[in-house]
């Protein structure tokens, strides 16, 4: 086995006497990263077990099936001829108990100096409740499964540093339970969202994460270049079109869950790569849409919380009644004070916009100068959930306009906790008029609007094969985590967010 030197490996002072560790193994014939590892029951299935039987056992309380336990050294007391340790694997906990006599001198010694805490291990024996009341394994055998060669992260202090826990996720997993809960929690999430989907028979489907052109959104995308074909690609901003050209195609229900990419700026509400729901429905519109949202939104935080109330930084939130509504005009106007119907023109809303203190560049086009009020006026202030309807067309270049008033679109946004959680039309499918929108966009990014949808032309053929009656959503599964687990920043919900790269470094990280 060809194994890289110390000096090459650049160990620290640390980490060089845990590898002297490892040699120790090795010396004595032991693997210390054996390929193979034994394991008859979890930690939290073991103390069920025991509690359940414990009534039934003998005087002396111990039960007599020998068990196997492994999982991370996380605790290690000495007392004399007696170790107390504690063992903790994906589903919790649970103390070891080894006694000299029981292990044997040698076993006994290794222990105590050559395992370490964050070190993997497999114990055997059989449990029982130590005079302190804790269910433990009287330890027969003791074997290591993985050497670590950093330390742990305390225990009690966690990684302090924040950089630090979202550039080494693995060791801020390792210190801070509620990470891992609020992980556990995500994939409650999804896992809620496609029951809910897959009980009203839509189907789940994959689509292009690399287009050929990108569309869907207002954002600027992620560029690469095909060299096989000499072709510029874009990573997808959003999966809407696609999924609109499965309605045509003749597919009635379908969603996806995936990755969507944004070239923009990082705050504590958006990273670069994100994880959207989108679904679309033949024969609906954006009001049956907001019907099933509503449905959707109460079993999925029951399904995380127990129930459909929860807390938000300090505030209760309560879904179980039925959902706030009023249009956006409305909203803008309570909130701000402006009424951007009555100023149809760029100069005169952007002019109301700073009357009204709104932080908003004199270049911006009209349609943003509405969604900036949306932003910094009305958006903080909901935290009940509030859907908020009907939205100027030209902020809304793929819904289909309202029949009593051309000028808005039958648009929806959820809104809950203060932050954007859903976003959904009934579908625009008169292709001349998604034609002359995408028209409209293309003006917008000649006017320096960068985030305006370039003309999908392909689009608009698929279009023109017929479309039926469709409604649309798309919901942020970043946000609604953030949501559900009382976080204020995107990053501690994505066990992985883009960072700024750090100097390089010519040694390695201590832990």
């Amino acid at each position: 086995m060809r194994v890289v030197s110390e000096s090459a490996a650049g160990l620290s002072e640390l980490q060089r006497v845990r590898q002297e560790k490892v040699e120790a193994f090795r010396e004595r014939g032991v693997d210390p990263y054996p390929p193979r590892v034994v394991r008859s029951s979890a930690a939290a299935a073991a103390k069920s077990r025991f509690e359940a039987i414990e009534p039934s056992l003998p005087d002396h309380g111990e039960d007599d099936t020998e068990l196997a336990l492994v999982g991370r050294l996380v605790s290690r007391r000495h007392q004399g001829k007696t170790v107390f340790a504690h063992i903790r694997d994906g589903s919790g906990e649970i103390q070891l108990y080894l006694r000299r006599d029981d292990v044997g001198s040698d076993v006994f010694d290794d222990f105590l100096k050559l395992y370490d805490l964050g070190d993997f291990v497999q114990a055997t024996g059989c449990l029982f409740r130590t005079r302190a009341g804790e269910v433990s394994l009287r330890v027969g055998t003791v074997a290591m499964l993985s050497k670590a060669l950093n330390a742990p992260p305390e225990k009690f202090h966690g990684l302090q540093d924040v950089e630090t826990r979202y550039r080494q996720r693995y060791a801020d997993l390792i210190a801070n339970d509620d990470v891992r809960a609020v992980f556990a929690a995500r994939s409650k999430i999804i896992s809620s969202i496609r029951r809910f989907l897959d009980a009203r028979d839509f189907i789940e489907v994959e689509t292009p994460t690399l287009q050929p052109l990108y569309g869907g959104a207002a954002a600027r995308p992620f560029t690469t270049v095909h060299h096989a074909l000499d072709q510029t690609f874009y990573l997808r901003i959003a999966v809407e079109l696609y999924l609109k050209r499965l309605i045509v195609g003749g597919f009635e229900r379908v969603y996806e869950i995936g990755k969507d990419f944004r070239n923009e700026g990082m705050d504590r509400n958006h990273q670069p790569e994100f994880t959207m729901l989108e679904w679309y429905e033949a024969y609906a519109d954006y009001e049956q849409v907001m019907a099933v949202t509503e449905v959707l939104m109460r079993q999925v935080t029951t399904d995380v919380h127990g129930e459909p109330r929860f807390t938000k930084d300090g505030a209760d939130i309560d879904l179980s009644g039925p959902f706030t509504r009023m249009t956006l005009r409305e909203a803008i106007q309570t909130h701000s004070g402006i009424d951007y119907v009555a100023l149809p023109e760029q100069q005169d809303l952007l002019r109301a916009a700073w009357a009204a203190g709104a932080d908003v560049a004199s270049e911006t086009v009209w349609p943003r100068i509405v969604d900036e009020l949306l932003k910094q006026f009305v958006r903080p202030k909901l935290l009940q959930p509030t859907f908020l309807v009907d939205y100027p067309v030209a902020l809304s270049p793929l819904a289909k306009r309202k029949p009593d008033d051309p000028t808005h679109a039958e648009r929806f946004q959820l809104f809950i906790g203060g932050g954007e959680i859903a976003n959904a039309f009934t579908e625009l499918n008169d292709p001349l008029d998604q034609l002359a929108r995408f028209v409209a966009q293309q003006h917008d990014r000649d006017a320096g609007d960068e985030d305006a949808m370039p003309i999908d032309r392909d689009y608009v053929n698929a279009l023109m094969y017929g479309m039926p009656p469709t409604g649309g959503i798309g919901i942020g599964i970043d946000r609604l985590t953030m949501l559900l687990t009382d976080r204020t920043n995107i990053r501690d919900v994505i066990l992985f967010p883009a960072m700024r790269a750090q100097p390089a470094r010519t040694d390695t990280d201590s832990g």
